[in-house]
């Protein structure tokens, strides 16, 4: 696995969640709790684009500086995503949060195109949260 970009930390000394791309094109969820022990697993696009609202709505605490995801890591990782996409409605709704992120728009926009292509009802950062948890639990 290359190295990992992290998004956020989870409360002001909570562990850091993030991505890293794998061997197989494809993209895992990376969490490193206190006393530098990490764990990733596979992720699911909706863990993909709930970290990529997260770093836009900037609802997490700052992730390490040497880790910390660029603007450019979350263009990548959403590109990714609509690439590998099969359902033509939830990726012409990717293509449009790319627009708006390669365009430099407004957080709100980005966020509120974004969080159009989330399946599901559950909040990003809860969702972020509660797989962080189950990857630390291990």
């Amino acid at each position: 696995m290359v190295a990992a970009c992290a998004v956020g930390r989870l409360g002001v000394d909570g562990p850091w969640i993030g991505f890293a791309p794998t061997m197989d094109d494809a993209y895992a969820l990376v969490v490193a709790g206190s006393g530098g022990q990490s764990r990733s697993a596979a992720a699911d696009a909706d863990d993909l684009l709930a970290l990529a609202v997260a770093y836009f709505q900037d609802d997490l605490a700052e992730p390490p500086e040497e880790l910390a995801a660029t603007h450019g890591d979350i263009g990548a990782l959403v590109r990714h995503l609509a690439e590998v996409e099969s359902d033509p409605t939830r990726r012409r709704l990717m293509s449009e949060a790319i627009d708006a992120i390669d365009d430099g728009l407004a957080a709100d926009v980005v966020v509120g195109r974004l969080g159009r292509c989330l399946g599901g009802d559950e909040d990003p950062v809860a969702r972020l949260a509660r797989r962080s948890a189950e990857l630390l639990a291990g």
